[in-house]
């Protein structure tokens, strides 16, 4: 598999995460449409990971391989949790949401940057 291909996806991950978790803290409330791109994030970075695995042989037990799994479970959490407060209409769970998007995302840039930061032994 050609490198260009996961590295692509992966980058649209950071776009389209980026883009939900930010739109969401600039406007102070969560929307049906940030959920839309928190989904599109955690499809393109779990995709872009499956490939990375394929490449790589499987998982890898460093910082970078057990980081990406923590941040695509914390990912998944934060998609699924999402989608429930916007079905419950809680408006201090919709308010506040951004709180725990920041952070989720701020963890997820860990795996993203370290193979960039640490080289080969990331």
């Amino acid at each position: 598999m050609e490198i260009t291909i996961p590295f692509i996806v992966i980058n649209l991950a950071l776009v389209f995460y980026s883009i939900g978790v930010w739109a969401e803290r600039i406007q102070g409330r969560l929307k049906p449409w940030h959920l839309a791109f928190f989904c599109l994030g955690l499809i393109c970075d779990t995709w872009g990971t499956g490939m990375m695995f394929e490449m790589a042989g499987g998982m890898t037990f460093d910082i970078h391989g057990i980081t990406g799994l923590l941040a695509i479970v914390l990912m998944l959490v934060h998609t699924v949790w999402a989608a429930f407060a916007l079905l419950k209409k809680d408006e201090n769970v919709l308010t506040n949401f951004h709180k725990f998007s920041v952070v989720v995302w701020f963890i997820w840039l860990v795996p993203y940057f370290s193979p960039m930061i640490l080289g080969g032994m990331a």
